[in-house]
């Protein structure tokens, strides 16, 4: 079964309520090693997303995502609003104007949406960034479409392996961002924008499947 707008919009107000379930424990992430805001600003991000898709939900996912970028780019302060504002927009331009997705739609969205948050961050594996959840997540998301997995299929993988990306931050030295500054104090902490990655995918998962 494909995800149409309405379905995606369903995805996107999960998210949201994830993020708002999970404000305090990204705020706290945030606060070990930067600045404290990260919560803070998705949650302010997600909420502003709902509110534009109250007023109407566009009629291709990929409209409904480009909702989520500009949204995010233009409210969100921090890295947050750029890089996920970056990811989104960049899988909404990969989808283009398809009415449905279906698994092979949702790994090439993930697939962009990796290529975005890298071309802005700059960062790669093992800088204990975003990227440490979304790189294996895209792996993960290919893999399940090789096996013959559908959408939500495709989605869970990629989730399961955010989830060990962004675990796998805990004992690295940041290496970009506000943490980065910290040096080898920044071990023994999970990166909060991995750890709201993985959280935000498990999310999509659930409402997909």
């Amino acid at each position: 079964m494909g995800c149409d707008a309405k379905r995606v919009a369903e995805v996107l107000r999960a998210g949201a309520a994830t993020v708002a379930d999970h404000k305090a424990e990204l705020i706290d992430l945030d606060r070990a090693i930067g600045d404290a805001d990260h919560g803070e600003n998705l949650d302010r991000g997600f909420a502003a997303i709902l509110s534009t898709l109250d007023s109407g939900v566009p009629e291709t996912p990929g409209a409904v995502l480009k909702i989520a970028a500009t949204t995010l780019i233009s409210k969100v302060g921090g890295a947050a609003g750029p890089l996920y504002g970056t990811a989104f927009l960049r899988a909404a331009t990969k989808l283009g104007d398809r009415s449905e997705l279906d698994a092979e739609a949702v790994v090439a969205g993930l697939e962009a949406a990796l290529e975005g948050v890298v071309a802005r961050g700059k960062a790669e594996v093992g800088d204990a960034t975003m990227v440490d959840a979304l790189s294996p997540a895209v792996e993960a998301a290919r893999q399940a479409h090789a096996d013959g997995g559908d959408a939500a299929a495709v989605l869970g993988a990629a989730a399961d392996a955010a989830k060990e990306g962004a675990d796998s931050t805990v004992p690295l030295v940041a290496r970009k961002g506000r943490a980065s500054y910290l040096g080898e104090r920044s071990v023994g902490h999970a990166d909060p924008g991995a750890t709201s990655t993985a959280l935000l995918l498990r999310s999509f998962a659930e409402t997909v499947s």
